[in-house]
């Protein structure tokens, strides 16, 4: 089968095209023919071998989510049949690119997939999986803080994938939503659910106080200072900590796979009550130049690796 490894550490141009082994199905696990699967920074952040844990010795295969048709099933294995139609995370954090998304074909442990609705496209689907599950297990951590309905909820990178899922996240949760939008993204963002929309150079402290924050991108320390003494801060990656005196809450979401919350997301998408967008999709064969926009920055959606 056809995959893009990274070949070394380093930038775009360590991801090669090559030839690898047709996956097998054991038990417990379906192999799926990739039709597309999502570019995140975390793929490019992993090529530069900055990722928890340590590097990844090359050659691995990047990628995260992907969505695709069931090629073969393993032994004794019953929960999808060959032709279902499936998207899926594969928890690269376990398996750190043994295996990974950019290729052909993917044998994938049942409890990674959940069904894909045919009113969902596979490009689309594929933008979900990570982005959505971060933001809503992250806005379970926030609203564990007991915040009110109506409470001002600041969420930075709404323009994003995670921040604007979180945004739709609290917005359905009945928050006021304080969402920080690129340069004319600020109809998209408020079509999510967002009551104010402030622009990426606005100074954060000045917008507050707002009961609690998903600091998506994460700005960290301009985040803090938005929200009030005995607030709360959801970021997504670790930022320094925040002065004791003022009894804010810091959690750390890291992704945590939930087959049934995924399942439960793609037909939220699939009928048009959560949105995400695709910017341009490529060729897997074009993976390089997918991290080089990517790193370049000013996307308006996710880039989309296509097969077939």
């Amino acid at each position: 089968m056809l995959g893009v490894i990274a070949a070394a550490l380093g930038g775009p141009e360590v991801l090669q095209v090559t030839e690898l082994p047709d996956p097998e199905a054991q038990p417990g696990q379906v192999v799926v023919r990739i039709r597309a699967v999502c570019v995140h920074p975390a793929d490019v952040a992993v090529t530069t071998g900055n990722v928890p844990r340590g590097p990844i010795p090359p050659p691995f295969l990047p990628g995260w989510d992907i969505a695709g048709e069931v090629a073969s099933v393993g032994p004794d294995t019953t929960d999808f049949q060959v032709g279902d139609r499936v998207v899926g995370m594969i928890p690269f954090y376990l398996t750190r690119g043994a295996p990974g998304g950019y290729a052909e074909f993917v044998a994938a442990d049942v409890d990674w997939l959940a069904p894909l609705p045919d009113e969902l496209d596979f490009a689309h689907a594929a933008t979900v999986p990570l982005n959505a599950q971060t933001a809503h297990q992250g806005m379970a951590l926030l609203s564990a803080s007991l915040l009110s309905a109506g409470s001002r909820i600041l969420v930075t990178g709404a323009s994003g994938g995670v921040g604007g899922f979180a945004a739709q996240f609290a917005a359905q949760e009945g928050y006021r939503v304080l969402a920080q939008a690129s340069d004319g993204d600020e109809e998209w963002v408020r079509g999510l659910g967002a009551q104010e929309v402030i622009s990426r150079s606005a100074d954060l402290a000045k917008v507050g106080p707002v009961a609690a924050a998903f600091d998506a991108v994460p700005v960290g320390e301009a985040a803090a200072a938005a929200v009030e003494n005995r607030g709360v801060v959801v970021t997504t990656r670790p930022t320094p900590a925040i002065d004791p005196a003022r009894a804010v809450r810091q959690d750390l979401q890291l992704i945590q796979l939930d087959h049934k919350l995924l399942a439960d997301l793609v037909v939220q998408v699939a009928a048009g009550t959560l949105r995400t967008r695709v910017a341009a999709t490529m060729p897997l064969t074009e993976a390089a130049e997918a991290h080089r926009r990517v790193l370049a920055g000013g996307l308006r959606g996710k880039i989309v690796l296509t097969l077939g």
